[in-house]
């Protein structure tokens, strides 16, 4: 059963406070690796395509027609064939691209915004509101992420709004929890001390010596949720619990042509590949940018 869990080998560690030597290094190493750079040229070409999918696409992604319903790869016409309706498959992909990138997108992106602000306020303060903050982000850690969502989606009703917001709740608690656990190990350098000595007041610190270290370990490790958010939004969207008919939608398109497994399997297959390369793009480029940032000035 998935659940997410915080690898502490996805955080860079952190040294030194960042300074523009430093980021030259990180982008140097990042673009040096070959992998990281694939990946994300192919997050690039699903970006554009998801951006600009509904004028590119070779057919109308709607235009149903019961007479072609399932035909195969490479039909005249359709190089990737029909499905349950007779609707062209490469451009439902094409378009179906976007619905899937932003709901596998935004929910982390939000996340990140509360959970780093939650996580930072814990670490910085300590005592009994980190416990307090700390101990009620550890309950939703009771419940696997997967029935979590489902819960909250079911709670909440079907619909993208509703999805989102479950989904976001379900990565606030990993990324708080990062975010407490290197907003500690900043708050007790030295720099930092020398700033409260000085007579800083505490946004102020947060603001010029903390968050220009933690922010960039915590989005380095969103990153690496964000192909677990495709996932389970496609998991949603496959229970009925996401995006509605006709809409194309990666995770709804499984759902829609599950009945077609025996007769056209490759049709049927093609919304999971899609959702599989996407989800190894986004890890591969987590760990390029993880790999990258392991480094000292």
């Amino acid at each position: 059963m998935l659940n997410i869990t915080v690898d502490t080998k996805k955080i860079p560690s952190l040294d030194v406070e960042r300074s523009a030597g430093y980021w030259q290094n990180v982008f140097a190493r990042l673009v040096r690796d070959k992998v990281a750079m694939f990946a994300a040229f192919v997050i690039l070409c699903l970006l554009i395509m998801a951006v600009l999918g509904q004028w590119i696409t070779p057919a109308d992604p709607y235009a149903a027609s019961i007479m072609k319903r399932l035909k195969p790869i490479g039909f005249e016409g359709y190089p990737l064939g029909t499905d349950e309706l007779g609707r062209d498959m490469l451009s439902r992909l094409m378009v179906g691209a976007r619905l899937s990138l932003f709901m596998g997108i935004t929910p982390v992106l939000l996340a990140f915004a509360i959970g780093s602000t939650i996580g930072i306020i814990a670490g910085y303060a300590g005592g009994m509101l980190n416990t307090s903050i700390m101990r009620t982000i550890d309950v939703f850690y009771a419940f696997p992420s997967v029935l979590l969502a489902i819960a909250l989606s079911g709670v909440l009703g079907t619909g993208i709004t509703n999805s989102l917001i479950s989904l976001t709740i379900v990565f606030i608690p990993p990324i708080a929890r990062v975010a407490e656990s290197v907003t500690t190990q900043i708050r007790s350098r030295d720099f930092v001390e020398a700033a409260r000595a000085s007579g800083a007041n505490a946004l102020t610190i947060i603001r010029v010596h903390v968050l220009g270290n933690v922010l960039s370990p915590i989005f380095v490790y969103s990153t690496s949720l964000i192909a677990v958010s495709m996932i389970l939004a496609s998991g949603l969207s496959f229970l009925g619990l996401g995006v509605k008919p006709p809409e194309p939608e990666w995770g709804l398109m499984l759902n829609t042509l599950r009945t077609a497994i025996y007769v056209q399997p490759w049709i049927a297959a093609l919304p999971g590949v899609m959702i599989f390369i996407t989800s190894i793009a986004f890890n591969l480029l987590s760990d390029g940018l993880r790999s990258a940032m392991e480094i000292k000035n």
